[in-house]
């Protein structure tokens, strides 16, 4: 009861449907507009469908030039496992290291290998093709909201998003499983924690002890979301507009990126991109459990907005509309893969 009047009370819990209720009369109204439910596959040409659904990560990696993102390669789904061992040696990617489907749905299904063992285990159990990407080492991680619209040379950043990670504290007699306990958000967690570590959640951390126990921010997997639209500066808008042009047809989207200090950040030093994303791509500022809801919805229709305008223009350069028939077909796709990844 607890749990349950604590997502009562915060929307930002909420499920996904109810939450955009309000968006869909204005996705609606922007496709009576565009004549077509499937505009947005046009906002960002080069990506399958604009990034919006079955889009793969490993094609959307290709597009970004390789410096600015961790060493990632592909392993299609069940080829024998000595063939990904050799992937890896060739790679040099080395553990541990991050695993995740290569068409993913917020943070399902991804993990931190640390051996061998563990990779095997998820290899032998994935259903869908999935990625191996290199251990980035930054330890802070933002999402920045980029917009450029196709007849401006340059973009601008709409909002930013700083991630607390699911880290404990260890008070030297507590479990991990009644630290979490302790904390709603994490507690939340505690089921898909208890599949990953099992026993380990009845370790006891000594005083001052931190643990890490989901080494990625997302907010379904219990990171804290905080608005830090506030630091938009020139320095930062500049370093993010220099990368992004350099990636043929992105117009929008949020990068997803990992850095170590703000100030090297501002200054195009020691960062690198953990995921790109493309019309699917929420403001997630907006999760900053400080907001409304109606500070969401307003951030979701300024965003959708910047998408629907984005896409008819590049629609009058001559790229096209998915068609009814297709954009049906990738929708119905997109379930059957989500269905996979999050019953993983």
């Amino acid at each position: 009861m607890r749990l349950f009047l604590h997502k009562l009370f915060h929307w930002e819990y909420w499920p996904f449907q109810i939450v955009y209720i309000p968006i869909y009369f204005l996705w609606a109204f922007y496709a009576l507009k565009a004549r077509t439910i499937f505009f947005f596959n046009a906002c960002n040409p080069t990506m399958k469908n604009g990034g919006f659904v079955m889009d793969s990560k490993i094609e959307i990696y290709d597009l970004i030039p390789q410096k600015f993102y961790p060493i990632t390669k592909f392993i299609k789904e069940k080829i024998p496992f000595d063939e990904v061992e050799t992937i890896l040696e060739t790679s040099k990617i080395h553990f541990p290291f991050i695993v995740k489907p290569d068409i993913g749905l917020r943070g399902s299904a991804v993990k931190k290998v640390t051996n061998l063992a563990e990779l095997k285990a998820y290899h032998n159990k994935a259903n869908f093709d999935y990625l191996v990407q290199d251990l980035i080492p930054y330890e802070n991680e933002v999402g920045i909201f980029y917009v450029r619209f196709p007849n401006e040379k340059h973009g601008k950043i709409t909002g930013i998003v700083a991630k607390e990670f699911l880290i404990i504290e260890g008070d030297g007699c507590s479990t991990i499983e009644e630290l979490l306990k302790v904390n709603p958000r994490y507690e939340f967690q505690l089921k898909a924690l208890e599949k990953e570590y099992g026993s380990q959640l009845k370790t006891i951390l000594a005083k001052g002890e931190k643990r890490n126990l989901v080494p990625y921010g997302n907010h379904a997997r219990g990171a804290k979301f905080l608005d830090y639209s506030h630091l938009i500066s020139p320095e930062l808008t500049k370093v993010i507009d220099e990368m992004c042009l350099q990636i043929s047809e992105f117009y929008f989207g949020r990068m997803d990126l990992m850095y170590n200090t703000w100030e090297e950040l501002e200054q195009g030093k020691n960062f690198s991109i953990v995921e790109l994303n493309g019309a699917a791509s929420e403001p997630t500022h907006i999760y900053d459990p400080k907001h409304s809801l109606f500070f969401a919805w307003k951030e979701l229709a300024r965003h959708i907005k910047y998408m629907f305008q984005i896409s008819v223009e590049n629609h009058k350069r001559g790229f096209p509309y998915l068609s009814h028939k297709v954009g049906m077909e990738q929708y119905r796709l997109h379930l059957e893969q989500s269905n996979k990844i999050v019953n993983f």
